[in-house]
């Protein structure tokens, strides 16, 4: 053989193997991907079925002691699904899922209003009922309400009421079904996801999405940093209950487990192990800012001394959106599409 032609032959199959590398490393993320996205769905169930019971529980017998679990129960649920919350694609898109597990945002209040309505009718609100009424009826935001509000928990709905306990009741069934059923439809879902590439940029595209919407409407926009300058904690997504900032670090614990990983794959096998690696502290540094921001927005917008603690996780946050929505997907060859933030 001609050294040119040797040349030529050892050249395509360089050519052939790193592309096999490639896929092969696409694949492995895929697979990372896949397996925790799955655990996450599986804990959203778990906990769902747990609020529903709590529910269940509370309303047949309510005590001092049962109260505070059914608090604690709806928290838990909500957190499980923040962690997961970043998953745009695929069964999570059939029946506007994600929307009726939190419709959110929503200028109109609508939630009160539905709930103001189911509260106030004779007729008796079940399974069909809650299927029936829309997003804004079926999800965290609904039980939230119901649980959380400070005007209807001071009036004669207030839990553990009758008419209360049956709505609460009834959506959180709802919420428990739909869990359960997302996990099982992610499991099916498997061997399709696997087998086609362009997921690979799905979910990265996902995690950027989750990130541009966190920094902007979780964070900027409630803390006038956008918009019309002013503070705001009342279109945070879980303003009733004060959890808002437990949902950012649940948003960002999620995104660090179930996502992270597989991008570090795919930076690592496109040489960008450094890269992976700052991103890897940065997620450390969002992190360090808890506890101390495990308060309400609102008491943290209560004087500027106060408010330095939002400010250094927005900071913090945005550094990271930085990192993975510009420098990252640079590097990966993701090419975010116009208004990818539209859409919650």
């Amino acid at each position: 053989m001609q050294p040119i032609t040797r040349l030529f032959f050892a050249s395509a199959l360089l050519v052939c193997t790193t592309a096999a590398l490639g896929a092969n490393a696409d694949t492995q993320a895929r697979e990372q991907w896949h397996g925790a996205i799955q655990n996450g769905y599986e804990s959203l169930a778990t906990k769902t079925e747990q609020l529903a019971s709590a529910a269940v529980g509370y309303c047949n017998a309510p005590t001092s002691d049962s109260r505070p679990a059914l608090n604690d129960a709806w928290l838990d649920a909500f957190l499980a699904w923040q962690r997961v919350r970043f998953v745009d694609f695929g069964p999570v898109e059939n029946n506007n899922l994600s929307w009726q597990f939190q419709f959110w945002p929503d200028p109109k209040n609508l939630v009160a209003r539905k709930a103001r309505y189911l509260l106030g009718t004779e007729a008796p609100v079940n399974a069909e009922v809650i299927n029936q009424s829309g997003v804004a009826v079926q999800g965290f935001p609904m039980a939230e309400y119901l649980l959380f509000d400070e005007q209807l928990n001071s009036g004669e709905n207030a839990l553990p009421a009758a008419k209360n306990c049956e709505v609460l009741s009834a959506v959180t069934r709802h919420m428990a079904r739909n869990a359960r059923g997302l996990a099982d439809s992610w499991a099916s879902f498997k061997q399709h996801y696997l087998d086609t590439g362009p997921y690979r940029d799905t979910t990265i595209k996902a995690g950027m999405t989750a990130l541009e919407i966190l920094e902007e409407r979780r964070l900027a926009q409630p803390m006038g940093l956008r918009g019309n300058g002013k503070r705001n904690p009342y279109i945070t997504d879980a303003w009733r209950s004060g959890q808002s900032l437990m949902a950012v670090e649940a948003t960002v614990a999620g995104l660090e487990k179930f996502y992270l990983p597989g991008l570090i794959t795919s930076l690592k096998t496109d040489g960008e192990t450094e890269l992976a690696e700052r991103i890897q502290r940065q997620f450390e540094k969002v992190a360090d800012n808890f506890p101390e921001a495990h308060a309400a927005m609102a008491t943290l917008m209560e004087s500027d001394e106060r408010f330095r603690i939002l400010q250094g996780l927005f900071v913090d946050v945005s550094q990271l959106s930085t990192l993975i929505n510009d420098e990252a997907a640079v590097a990966l060859g993701v090419v975010r599409g116009f208004n990818s933030s539209d859409g919650d």
